[in-house]
């Protein structure tokens, strides 16, 4: 009779844990929506319903996201972390959100983002970053962004974006990039050849304005050709090595470098020599149709210097041959009868 009790009880707990909703927080029950905004929040609220599917947690006073922040929301879909004062995201803060589509982290102070923080968002389709401190990205996120379609990253503390994490965005359609400290050097050329092929595709972007150097500074990076581009310089010799490989070839010995740091310098080489300039169908359709309109114009202009050739030479044919023919021909017998009449 007592185990009864004790099992007919903790289903009421359970019961009551499940639909109750925190405090300072909204529970719309008949669409799994939560809104905790602008409640002055510190942390997560703590209870909040685990059928929930669009929780609002923007403008609060949030710092810190701890890991597995969200385990008793399992089944959330949208996330909305807008305008808090988050700078520290423990890399499993998001585990467990297998369902989570829409993420919203703009306005907070994020300084950089690890590659493990969205290891567990396999079905993330929007990611907001803008408006943070970020400098830097990942160079890879691995499967996570396969089929992330909107990522927004404007107004950022950027100067450089591997051209491979954007390669991990198949699915990416809109791109927003502008209001960072793009340097468009050589080490941007990646992500000019790639934002081509991306607008070629279909793709939409607020395209990218270089901060620097002061050559390009305002100027939009798709308009800078691309015979501007230099090749990376190569990295300084350490001087160490430089004085061991003199004095090795001084007694007539020649070291060779380690095999780590050969294959390090084949890898900077390849890294920094530009890639090669991808062929622009546009471009070349458009010299297809520049060069054939050229080629139509020389034949007209050779056809009508041949038909007035023909025509010249016709009516010269014909003047020749009539009217001059006919007065000749009584000089002629003229002559013949002063050559009869005369003495022989």
């Amino acid at each position: 009779m007592k185990g009864e009790l004790l099992l007919f009880s903790s289903v009421i707990v359970l019961l009551q844990v499940a639909c109750s909703c925190p405090d300072k927080c909204r529970c719309h029950s008949s669409t799994n929506f939560v809104d905790c905004s602008r409640q002055g929040l510190a942390q997560i609220p703590s209870h909040l319903p685990p059928q929930t599917r669009m929780l609002h947690l923007q403008d609060n006073r949030i710092h810190h996201l701890p890991a597995f922040a969200f385990r008793s929301v399992p089944w959330l879909m949208t996330l909305n972390l807008s305008n808090n004062s988050l700078s520290n995201l423990a890399p499993a803060a998001f585990h467990g959100l297998q369902h989570l589509k829409v993420l919203k982290l703009t306005q907070n102070s994020l300084l950089s983002l690890e590659s493990r923080l969205f290891h567990s968002l396999p079905q993330l389709r929007e990611l907001d970053l803008s408006s943070n401190n970020i400098s830097h990205l990942p160079t890879s996120l691995g499967k996570t962004w396969e089929n992330l379609t909107i990522l927004a990253v404007q107004q950022n503390q950027l100067q450089q974006l591997d051209r491979a994490l954007l390669e991990s965005m198949p699915s990416v359609r809109l791109l927003f990039l502008k209001d960072n400290l793009w340097n468009c050097n050589c080490h941007l050329l990646g992500l000019k050849l790639w934002l081509e092929k991306f607008i070629y595709k279909g793709g939409i972007t607020d395209g990218v304005i270089c901060g620097s150097p002061d050559i390009w500074k305002g100027k939009d990076l798709l308009r800078i050709p691309y015979e501007l581009y230099q090749p990376c310089p190569l990295p300084a010799p350490h001087p160490v090595s430089s004085q061991a490989q003199w004095q090795g070839s001084a007694h007539g010995v020649v070291l060779r470098p380690e095999s780590h740091n050969s294959g390090e310098r084949d890898l900077l080489e390849c890294e920094l020599k530009p890639k090669p300039r991808p062929a622009n169908l546009r471009h070349a359709i458009a010299t297809v149709i520049i060069t054939g309109v050229v080629c139509g114009i020389v034949c007209l202009m050779m056809l009508a210097a041949a038909i007035y050739g023909c025509t010249y030479a016709a009516i010269t044919a014909t003047y020749r041959g009539g009217p001059l023919a006919q007065t000749n021909e009584p000089g002629k017998a003229e002559a013949k009868e002063r050559f009869d009449s005369s003495p022989a």
